[in-house]
């Protein structure tokens, strides 16, 4: 027993070194390629990378930056920031025990992180080499990284990358970009006042920004200045003399680049978004958009409004993968230079009848047919509480009709009426299930009464090219740090939400709903010659133009609208506002993503039915090819609208003897 306990306790402490030999191995191998890394500093700082989809280098993270010398920095805002955020930095080796000490023992006293411990030049080697997750390995990996940087740099050279590198809200890296966007000056110009605010940034840029919360800014600057008279930089004089500055900033800058400036913005929020506002360099950050299709989609907006005349008017786009969720274009707006509100990711706006689709997937899916019939049309009952009662946009009451057919003509009472037979709860649970979260449990949510962005409507579109599954809008796929490690990965995911055959049923719906409906101007007009399906949405008052649609390989949606809910034309559908820079887009795209014909999957029945009455064709009918799934009733009737031969005629004459007789019957013994 005692050979064999030395045995096990022999193979225990082989392991235990082996491991120890292991992670040994990895920390020098870690270490020397940081230090490398923080060596190579010394010949300048690069920059993180934003690739396009095929791989090519798109863009930079930081394309305002103005890098200076220590020199060129004000010494008020050198020392404004040393006192802030590290008034021990020329003192200390990197990190400071002091500083640590003090803040592991306010934290364990307040029960939270109440307080960071990192110096300056642990700030830096965050920002230029790893992401921001608070965890006890970076942690440790940023102390390292700190000490390498004291060993290969001096202390002014630590303070100077720092300056330049720090984020400061706005977009806006570095003191010297910041100072010019802020004030119109550079950084060796800034009055005392300029610099604490400046400085006071650094802790928290986004809740900061004096754009956005100046009283919040000039409140913190304050603490710098008292921070500057306790370690000696400044008088109590010229602090008070500082506190009495009114403090002037110019208007937010605004962008430069018109060309993309959605799109680019929209990507660099979603890496802040995952890592904070570091700006770590050689980063290389992995997108699903495709340049050209950007180009594309700008494009259609700039023409598509510019019909209009009206410079209020703006509009949104994007373009979605359905088979992923890949983001591959995005326009937020009519001109990034004038306005970076992105409409496209952050305004939520009532989609009218472009909701619809939703409703009549979830009745298919309850087991109704594209062509079970609606009757009672024109004699729906008002509801909800206050007296709300649907209406058409034209006058007309048919007082039957198919599912197919009121989604042509994108029939108010019919999906009033299909609602109240389903059921919200149904209509809602699919809305959730593709994306579109919070809408109202009312009686007008078949018309669009909800709220979604352009991006949420057109990533829920995805389910109907694709086969019935819901996806994940994303554009960014990867994030490698400057090892060529992943810091960020983010695969393409979907989820089953309504059977392919109904998937399919609806793809039928919305490509008549183009070549014979709402949208018909796409084929006769706007030349859409392939294969596409999709949807118009019109609000109330003309607030709200849409358009949602799809081929085999792209779903695009458009708005159009006033930033402030506004008529925004007379007669102002989606048809004619947002159709035509739907078209203008898909026309381009289908050129590098090619539109075939939609697959019909396993399960469906195929049944020709005349296009009018959408019953079984006579000799004169013009017919269509109607898709029945499982359990769907299938018309037996006879077209009675068409003549047909004279053995139709008689056919369809005792079809309607007995038809007759049998409502009778049920009359009576109803």
């Amino acid at each position: 027993m005692t050979l064999l306990n030395r045995r096990v306790q022999d193979r225990v402490a082989a392991v235990l070194f082996a491991c120890l030999v292991a992670a040994t191995a990895i920390v020098v191998v870690w270490t020397m390629r940081q230090g490398w890394a923080v060596h190579k500093l010394r010949r300048g700082v690069g920059d993180t990378w934003f690739y396009a989809a095929d791989g090519r280098a798109w863009f930079r993270m930081d394309e305002q930056r103005r890098d200076v010398s220590l020199n060129e920095i004000a010494p008020d805002l050198r020392n404004a920031v040393i006192a802030v955020e590290d008034h021990r930095f020329f003192h200390h080796i990197g990190i400071d025990p002091i500083g640590l000490g003090r803040a592991l023992y306010r934290d364990a006293r307040s029960g939270n992180r109440a307080e960071g411990g990192s110096t300056l030049t642990q700030q830096l080697a965050r920002t230029l080499f790893l992401s921001n997750k608070r965890t006890l390995g970076r942690k440790a990996q940023e102390a390292v990284l700190a000490l390498l940087l004291e060993q290969e740099l001096s202390k002014k050279q630590i303070l100077e990358l720092y300056l330049n590198r720090i984020y400061l809200s706005g977009g806006v890296y570095g003191v010297e970009t910041m100072s010019r966007n802020l004030y119109g000056k550079s950084a060796s110009q800034v009055t005392l006042a300029e610099a604490a605010l400046l400085a006071g940034l650094i802790r928290a840029p986004s809740a900061l920004s004096p754009w956005a919360n100046l009283d919040g800014a000039i409140d913190r600057s304050h603490v710098v200045l008292q921070r500057m008279r306790e370690e000696g930089f400044i008088s109590a004089d010229q602090e008070k003399s500082a506190l009495r500055t009114r403090i002037r900033i110019k208007p937010y800058p605004g962008a430069t680049e018109a060309r993309a400036g959605y799109a680019k913005e929209f990507l660099r929020q979603q890496f802040r978004d995952r890592f904070g506002g570091d700006h770590p360099p050689d980063w290389s950050v992995e997108t699903t958009f495709v340049p050209e299709l950007q180009e594309a989609a700008e494009r259609a907006v700039e023409s598509g409004l510019r019909r209009f005349g009206e410079t209020r008017l703006q509009a949104a786009l994007v373009a979605i993968d359905p088979a992923t969720g890949d983001i591959l274009a995005l326009v937020g707006g009519r001109d990034f230079r004038e306005s970076q509100f992105n409409r496209a990711w952050r305004s939520r706006r009532q989609p009218g009848s472009a909701f619809k689709p939703f409703l009549y997937a979830a009745a298919l899916q309850s087991g109704y047919s594209p062509v079970s019939v609606l009757n009672g049309l024109a004699t729906i009952a008002p509801q909800g509480p206050d007296e709300w009662t649907p209406r058409n946009a034209t006058d007309d009451a048919a007082d039957a009709l198919t599912l197919r057919a009121a989604l042509i003509e994108s029939n108010n009472r019919a999906a009033t009426l299909l609602q109240q037979r389903v059921g919200t709860r149904p209509v809602l649970r699919l809305a959730t299930d593709v994306g579109l979260h919070d809408l109202p449990d009312v009686p007008s949510l078949s018309l669009g009464t909800g709220l979604v962005t352009p991006l949420e409507l057109t990533a829920a579109f995805s389910m109907f090219p694709n086969g019935g599954r819901a996806v994940r809008a994303r554009g960014l796929t990867r994030v490698l740090d400057a090892d060529g490690a992943v810091a960020f990965d983010n695969p393409a995911r979907t989820d089953r939400v309504i059977p392919e055959q109904v998937a399919y049923q609806m793809v039928s719906m919305l490509q008549d709903v183009m070549d014979r409906g709402t949208a018909s101007a796409a084929r006769t007009t706007f030349g859409i010659r392939f294969p596409s399906g999709g949807k118009t949405g019109t609000t109330d008052d003309f607030k709200d133009a849409w358009f949602v649609g799809f081929s085999t390989s792209l779903v695009a949606g458009v708005w159009v609208g006033m930033d402030q809910p506004a008529t925004i034309g007379r007669e102002g559908y989606g048809a004619r506002y947002a159709l035509p820079i739907w078209s203008e887009f898909m026309r381009a795209a289908v050129r590098r993503r090619p539109a075939r014909e939609f697959t019909v999957p396993p399960g469906l029945r195929e049944e020709m039915l005349c296009r009018v009455s959408y019953l079984k064709p006579v000799e004169e009918c013009p017919t269509y090819t109607e898709y029945f799934k499982e359990g769907d009733e299938i018309p037996s009737r006879l077209c009675p609208i068409h003549r047909g031969t004279v053995k139709q005629q008689i056919k369809r004459a005792v079809q309607g003897f007995f038809g007759s007789l049998g409502r009778r019957l049920k009359g009576i013994f109803k």
